[in-house]
């Protein structure tokens, strides 16, 4: 039963954290390369918010939007 969670302990600690661990050194030698899948996402992000706003301003421009008090049933 031991030899059953140090396999569990060899797993996650060799394997399963290797990239983690690459990642980790990687910070220590370019702190860019290691942030670059932050920066990516930031750039996604940033893109779909200026996407959704151009949605929003489109469809407030053609007053499509209900603007009514009691537009939701609960009001």
């Amino acid at each position: 039963m031991k030899d059953f969670f140090y396999a569990i302990q060899d797993l996650f600690v060799n394997v399963l954290f290797a990239p983690l661990d690459a990642l980790r050194e990687l910070e220590l030698e370019n702190w860019w390369a290691a942030n670059i899948m932050n920066w990516l996402f930031m750039i996604i992000g940033f893109v779909a918010f200026v996407y959704w706003m151009g949605q929003l301003k489109k469809f407030n421009n053609n007053n499509e939007e209900d603007k009514s008090i009691s537009s939701h049933s609960y009001l």
